[in-house]
């Protein structure tokens, strides 16, 4: 079975399984995501927090989807999402999606 999530997603190539009830109904369910190695990704640029920034914001500025908050926190090694705009100043890589080479020294 395929899932329904739209290829902006997360959970868009997280594969599914199936469990059976003792009474024979069967549940799909998600398999575990595994959250990708930052190393996996080419960083784009920098991008120092601000004051009261949300992460949906930055996500939007950059990536064009505020949704696409969780490549943020993917390539950030972040578990969530709160922990990368708590402190003022820091340093969030902005990366292109995960398998993408970059051009090295752009």
């Amino acid at each position: 079975m395929n899932t329904i999530f739209p290829p902006t997603s997360r959970y868009a190539l997280t594969p599914t399984a199936t469990w059976t009830r003792a009474d024979g109904t069967p549940v799909l369910y998600l398999t575990r995501r595994f959250v990708p190695a930052p190393e996996n990704y080419a960083t784009l640029q920098w991008h120092r927090v601000l004051q009261n920034e949300r992460l949906d914001t930055i996500a939007a500025q950059y990536l064009g989807d505020p949704e696409q908050f969780w490549r943020l926190c993917d390539a950030n090694r972040a578990l969530r999402p709160q922990e990368l705009t708590g402190t003022i100043g820091r340093a969030l890589r902005i990366t292109l999606p995960e398998g993408i080479p970059g051009v090295p020294h752009a």
